[in-house]
C-alpha cells in the first residue's frame, strides 16, 4: 500500500472511530482470576481443544521463531506496521492465566481483551466469532493446560495514529459481524455444514485468501478471490476448477491434509504450517473443508491444452527477441545444472516421492511469478521423510539474472506459456522484500 493510501485509510478510521465513541470504543475490564483455573481432567474435552487449536493454526501464529509454544512474539507484518502475537500460555503475568473463560470468549468473538482494550484485527476474531460455546470452552481448557511461559510480547510498531487502540472501535463497527453463521439459503449436507463452520470459523481461510481493502479488512463481494500474505500470493479458492488441471475433492483433501497434491504442487510459504497442523486433525474434518471449498467453484471450462509457442525465426543480434533467445539458452543450462536432478523428465523424485510435474505446477502456471520466485529463493524446508515437499533455497547460489533465466525457461518449456514480463526486475524486488540471513 502506498503512503498516500495508508494516510487515507488512517483518516477514515479516525472519522469512523469518532462516530463510534460511546458505543464500542472501550469495553469494561473483566475481573482477573487470582490464579489459573485448575487443569481440566476431562480428557475428551482436552483432546477436542487440541484438535481445535490445530484447526485454528494457533501455535504457528502464537510462537516466535525458536520460541516456546504459544508464548507469542511472532512478528506479523501488515501494511500499517508490525504487530507481535501475544502470549496465550496460562502465565498469570504475561499470558492468559488471569483470564476467565468469559474473558477468553469475549476476545474470540468481539476482539476485546480481559482488561477492556481492543485487539487488533490481525487476530482474526471476525472469523473466530463464529465458534460455538462448546468449542470455545474446549479450546480454553486446552490452552489452560499448557505449560505457563513468562514472555512479555514486544511492543507493536504501528504508524500513527493506528497505534491508538480505541480507533479499532470504528473498524469493528464497519467490519465485525459478530455471532454464529446464519442458516444456509438452501438445505445442505452435514459434511458441507461442518466444512463451512471450520473454513469460515477457526480455519479463517478467507483471512489470507481474500483481497484486503485500504483499512485492512476483507473486501466485501470478493471472498476467496486471492490475497497476499508474507510476500506470497494466496491463490483464489473460488477458481480451483480453472486450474491447468482442475482440482478435485480428493486432490484438495490430500493437499490440505498432507501438504501435497500430485497434480498441482506442494504447500510452501505461509501455507506449509497450515497443512502441517491440519495433518493432526481427523481426516473427516479436512474432507468437510474440501467439500465446502469445492462447492464455491465455477463449472470447469473446456479448453484445449496449451501448445508450445512456435519457434520464432532467428533474430538479429542485439534485438529484444535475440535477448530472449539467449535467456532461454542460459535458463536451460542453469536448469540442467541445478534443477534437473529433481525436476527433469527422468528424475527419480517423480516416481519415488510423487513430486508434481512442472507442467502442472500451480506456481509455474500462475499469472504472477511471485510464488515461483519465492520457491526458488527460499525453497521448501525439509520435513523429515516428506521428500516430495523439500526444495533447497537458491538465494545464496543463484543470481537474480540466473533465477530469471531458469524461470523464463521452465515457464515456456514446461508450462508452455509465455515468459513473465520483466521477470528479472520481479526477482530483484522480491529478494529485497525477504529478510536477509
Amino acid at each position: 500500500m502506498s503512503r498516500t493510501g495508508r494516510i487515507a485509510g488512517a483518516a477514515a478510521v479516525v472519522v469512523v472511530a469518532a462516530a463510534a465513541v460511546g458505543y464500542y470504543a472501550w469495553q469494561p475490564a473483566i475481573a482477573p482470576l487470582d490464579s489459573p483455573p485448575p487443569i481440566s481432567e476431562d480428557r475428551a474435552l482436552l483432546a477436542q481443544g487440541a484438535r481445535l487449536a490445530e484447526l485454528g493454526d494457533c501455535m504457528h501464529c502464537h510462537t516466535a521463531q525458536d520460541g516456546k509454544p504459544y508464548a507469542g512474539g511472532l512478528p506479523l507484518n501488515t501494511p500499517f506496521g508490525t504487530i507481535y502475537s501475544t502470549n496465550i500460555t496460562p502465565d498469570v503475568d504475561t499470558g492468559i492465566g488471569a483470564w476467565s473463560q468469559e474473558a477468553f470468549a469475549r476476545a474470540m468473538r468481539r476482539g476485546v481483551a480481559r482488561d477492556g482494550s481492543l485487539l487488533y484485527p490481525a487476530f482474526p476474531y471476525v472469523h473466530f466469532t463464529r465458534v460455538t460455546d462448546d468449542d470455545i470452552a474446549a479450546l480454553y481448557a486446552y490452552l489452560m493446560a499448557r505449560r505457563p511461559v513468562h514472555a512479555p510480547a514486544p511492543a507493536n510498531e504501528l504508524t500513527f495514529p493506528l497505534n491508538f487502540r480505541p480507533l479499532v472501535a470504528g473498524w469493528n463497527l464497519l467490519f465485525l459481524d459478530a455471532g454464529e453463521l446464519p442458516a444456509p439459503a438452501k438445505a445442505q449436507s452435514k459434511d458441507w455444514l461442518r466444512g463451512r463452520y471450520l473454513v469460515e470459523g477457526l480455519g479463517h481461510c478467507a483471512s489470507c485468501h481474500t483481497p484486503m481493502n485500504a483499512l485492512g479488512a476483507e473486501k466485501s463481494g470478493q471472498p476467496y478471490a486471492g490475497g497476499l500474505i508474507d510476500g506470497w500470493e494466496a491463490p483464489p479458492l473460488n477458481a480451483l476448477t480453472r486450474a491447468r488441471r482442475p482440482w478435485t475433492h480428493e486432490q484438495l483433501t490430500s493437499y490440505l491434509h498432507t501438504g501435497l497434491a500430485t497434480e498441482h504442487g506442494a504447500a510452501a510459504g505461509p501455507m506449509l504450517p497450515v497443512t502441517q497442523h491440519l495433518a493432526n486433525v481427523p481426516l473427516s474434518d479436512v474432507q468437510a473443508m474440501a467439500t465446502y471449498l469445492m462447492s464455491m467453484q465455477p463449472e470447469p471450462q473446456a479448453s484445449p491444452p496449451p501448445t508450445p509457442p512456435a519457434a520464432p525465426p532467428p533474430a538479429p543480434p542485439g534485438t529484444p527477441a535475440a535477448d530472449d533467445a539467449q535467456r532461454m539458452e542460459r535458463g536451460a543450462a542453469t536448469f540442467n545444472a541445478s534443477c534437473a536432478s529433481c525436476h527433469g523428465a527422468s528424475a527419480p523424485m517423480h516416481t519415488v516421492g510423487g513430486r508434481p510435474l512442472l507442467e502442472l505446477s500451480t506456481a509455474l502456471n500462475a499469472d504472477s511469478p511471485r510464488n515461483a520466485i519465492q520457491l526458488v529463493l527460499s525453497g521448501n524446508p525439509w520435513t523429515g521423510s516428506a521428500s516430495a515437499h523439500y526444495m533447497p533455497p537458491f538465494a545464496a547460489t543463484l543470481t537474480d539474472e540466473q533465477i530469471a533465466d531458469v524461470l523464463a525457461y521452465t515457464r515456456v518449456q514446461y508450462a508452455q506459456r509465455p515468459a513473465w514480463k520483466n521477470i528479472a526486475g520481479s526477482v530483484a524486488a522480491i529478494r529485497k522484500e525477504n529478510p536477509q540471513p
